[in-house]
């Protein structure tokens, strides 16, 4: 089982979709990471040498910002926004849609399960 970044890959998967487990690479920057390590994107990582493995782990560590850093940074940027007080930043307090969506129905899945209000029927 190859472990890069702290996260075990799957063996029986192609190369380029065993690298998109890892929080922070994407299709795209898989296809990318083959391309540049000359590794075939159809090779299943069980298939890779112990060197090729050594590649990854080396580039990507290098040229990405990937799992627990890329989290910590996310969040630090998260915290600051509702530090300064900003409009995003009261929107990620309240826990409501950050980007303009409207709120009147739906963004269920930012304010959670609907209350009930009492006395509203009639």
């Amino acid at each position: 089982m190859a472990r890069i970044a702290g996260v075990n890959i799957p063996t029986n998967k192609r190369v380029e979709i065993a690298l998109t487990y890892i929080h922070g690479i994407g299709p795209t920057t898989a296809k990318k990471l083959t391309a540049q390590l000359g590794i075939a994107p159809e090779r299943r990582v069980q298939d890779l040498t112990d060197q090729e493995v050594l590649q990854i782990r080396e580039a990507i560590d290098a040229n990405h910002t990937v799992e627990g850093d890329l989290r910590r940074e996310t969040a630090m940027n998260i915290k600051r926004l509702m530090d300064l007080a900003c409009y995003r930043g009261l929107r990620h307090r309240k826990g409501l849609p950050v980007r303009g969506q409207r709120t009147h129905t739906n963004a269920r899945t930012r304010k959670g399960k609907a209350k009930p209000i009492a006395g509203k029927k009639k």
